[in-house]
């Protein structure tokens, strides 16, 4: 992905605070959407002037696909004065297992002891999958607070996707995990999570639907929705290179897999309907996606993108499609659609139908017969199409835009530094909140 970032807006000087940004998973080492979220969060602090050091685990990463991805040459601009602690072992399949079924840090506990120490002012925990569990947060002394990218918390798979089949409604753990083709986690019988827990200050969650699904399986820790962002990027220009095409199209932005849902939706596109789908994408699912599309004229399959020309992509689109068969938390594609005031056709499931309702973005479906209508509708009223995509841009600006997230962010660290009686923090928290409304 190129990099869209700008310049920070100029603000008084403050007190800059001190972030430890805590993951499994951090660029070049990532798969997406949680690993670019905490590299925008630490570019955007760093922007502003705080002291950010991120500290991440290479070993699930290199585990999990068998590679080693180098570092670029050129270090981006807004990574400057980010500092990333690459936490690896010899054995990364060992050091990820230990952790994995475990729930503690294991090779690496001393080691993210004493980087994590008493140095910072925020400890912000993210995906932690890999790194420590749910151990990994009675380490350090400063503000802890944690998001959840996933429904990791409450579930194995992450994902509540139950038997690797079927949107999960009640616990089948065992099986599930089996099915899912991983090792039982020992941890999660221990009742590790909830004590653990007690050393967290604030729960974040992206989303409502995210908070009442931990609900729903047990989380009881108080939840504070915290809006997910985009990072300050320049207006898409206006002669940007358009897509010629003949006839208005949908896009596709994602990972090939079948919890994406898109075998829901390649099937109508069938000669009559008078448009074009772009997928956008690579994944495990892409085989049988492609023999799904045989025959299918208006099917195009595009590889993988950079943000430039997926921008161009989302500006020109007639509609997003969002089709995901499991739960999302609060899905990029959504606000990187929405930055270009195109709207979305999602599954009603997970958070859509609370982005629906705030922005008036876009229209739901359920089932073959209302994507059908969807789509037709998107087609054939192009004006409703773009006062969707017009009140999508404008619900971004209000609420997603990163001055708006990071002002409910440092909102939500204010309130977590009061109830933990650490009134330094709170204090230069709200000169913040000021400085960035």
């Amino acid at each position: 992905m190129s990099d869209l970032s700008i310049s920070a807006p100029a603000l008084p000087a403050l007190t800059p605070l001190r972030f430890a940004l805590v993951t499994t998973f951090y660029p070049p080492f990532s798969f997406g959407g949680d690993g670019i979220y905490v590299q925008s969060l630490a570019r955007a602090l760093v922007a502003r002037g705080h002291h950010v050091e991120v500290i991440h685990d290479t070993n699930g990463y290199r585990s999990m696909t068998g590679t080693d991805p180098e570092l670029p040459v050129v270090p981006n601009p807004a990574d400057d004065g980010i500092i990333v602690h690459r936490l690896r072992s010899k054995h990364p399949l060992l050091a990820a297992l230990q952790v994995q079924q475990f729930g503690k840090p294991g090779v690496h506990r001393a080691e993210i002891a004493e980087l994590l120490g008493d140095r910072f002012d925020v400890i912000h925990t993210h995906n932690i999958s890999l790194i420590g569990g749910p151990g990994i947060w009675e380490l350090g002394s400063a503000v802890k607070l944690h998001t959840a990218h996933e429904h990791w918390m409450v579930c194995a798979s992450h994902i509540l996707w139950r038997d690797n089949r079927e949107v999960c409604d009640e616990r089948h753990c065992l099986r599930c995990v089996l099915n899912h083709k991983r090792p039982p986690q020992l941890w999660r019988a221990t009742g590790l999570l909830e004590r653990a827990a007690k050393n967290v200050d604030a729960f974040l969650m992206l989303s409502e639907s995210s908070a009442d699904n931990h609900r729903r399986f047990g989380f009881t820790p108080p939840m504070t929705v915290v809006p997910s962002f985009l990072p300050n990027a320049p207006p898409l220009a206006e002669t940007a290179k358009a897509t010629v095409r003949s006839r208005p199209y949908f896009l596709f932005v994602g990972r090939l897999e079948v919890i994406k849902g898109l075998q829901d939706v390649i099937p109508q596109f069938s000669a009559d309907l008078d448009a074009d789908l772009l997928i956008a994408g690579t994944g495990d699912y892409e085989p049988e996606l492609r023999r799904l599309a045989q025959g299918r004229a208006n099917v195009h399959f595009l590889g993988r993108l950079g943000m430039d020309e997926l921008r161009v992509l989302y500006r020109d689109a007639r509609a997003v499609l969002t089709p995901s068969r499991c739960f999302e938390v609060f899905p990029l594609v959504v606000l990187e659609a929405f930055r270009e005031s195109t709207p979305i056709i999602a599954r009603d499931l997970g958070p859509y139908p609370e982005i629906i309702r705030e922005s008036g973005g876009g229209l739901l479906f359920s089932d073959d017969q209302t994507l059908r209508a969807a789509l037709d509708r998107m087609i054939s009223d192009s004006a409703q199409a773009t006062k969707m995509g017009a009140d999508a841009f404008e619900t971004y600006q209000r609420t997603w835009t990163e001055d708006m997230a990071l002002t409910a962010y440092f909102q939500a660290i204010r309130a977590a530094a009061l109830a933990a009686d650490r009134l330094k923090t709170a204090q230069t928290c709200g000169l913040w909140i000021d400085a960035i409304q």
